[in-house]
């Protein structure tokens, strides 16, 4: 796939910044996607102790999460680690190994934020906006916001509040386990966004989506 690049990445914090807030006027919180066939895991590490970015992405069929295409992409580290700035130090590899895999993705699904983020402009958000592609935030941890204790009990979970606003979902995948941050990158509603990560959830606390494509960043 072709992405259109919409601005620089070897840029200052004060510059990011604007980026994020031109761009999450784009984002779109409903569901604007039709047949989902095939879904994809978007996950990122690090080697050369930094220096080099290895993004990797993991399309699954759906429903039935079997692995039919992969690709990574390595690129130099232009960014540094700032809470809160992630895309611009993993999406330039991520757009790479996106426009390597054969089989479109329908859904993204990225280790990472989508709104429930200071600016609402997570890395899924950076990443739907960019490829136009549907896009869900799944986190292992939170980042901004607060939330009531979520029931034990596979498929429960409370919204995350942040200034008054509803900015994702504590979601529990598996009992005995911390649960996981999800919230809408782009062309996704909260719930449906919650549904799908539970489609792509089978017996690990993880989505299938995210465990190959960490396989895969991690080497």
């Amino acid at each position: 796939m072709k992405i259109e690049q919409k601005h620089e990445w070897v840029l200052t914090a004060e510059a990011a910044i604007e980026i994020q807030q031109t761009l999450r006027t784009e984002v779109i919180t409903r569901d604007r996607f039709g047949v989902v066939n095939y879904v994809a895991g978007v996950d990122v590490g690090f080697e050369a102790d930094g220096t080099v970015t290895r993004a990797a992405v993991a399309v699954l069929s759906y429903p039935e999460l079997q692995l039919c295409d992969q690709a990574i992409a390595r690129r130099p580290t232009t960014f540094p680690y700032i809470p809160g700035f992630l895309s611009f130090r993993e999406v330039p590899a991520v757009l790479d190994a996106l426009e390597n895999v054969k089989i479109m993705p329908d859904l993204l699904l990225c280790d990472g934020q989508g709104i429930a983020h200071p600016r609402r402009f997570g890395i899924a958000c950076h990443l739907g906006v960019l490829t136009n592609l549907p896009a869900i935030g799944v986190a292992k941890s939170r980042l901004i916001g607060k939330h009531a204790e979520v029931p034990d009990k596979r498929g429960t979970w409370e919204p995350l509040y942040d200034r008054g606003e509803t900015i994702g979902a504590v979601l529990k995948t598996r009992p005995n386990t911390n649960p996981l941050y999800i919230s809408p990158g782009h062309r996704i509603s909260l719930e449906t966004a919650i549904a799908y990560v539970m489609g792509c959830t089978t017996k690990y606390r993880l989505p299938e989506t995210t465990r190959f494509a960490h396989k895969l960043a991690s080497g």
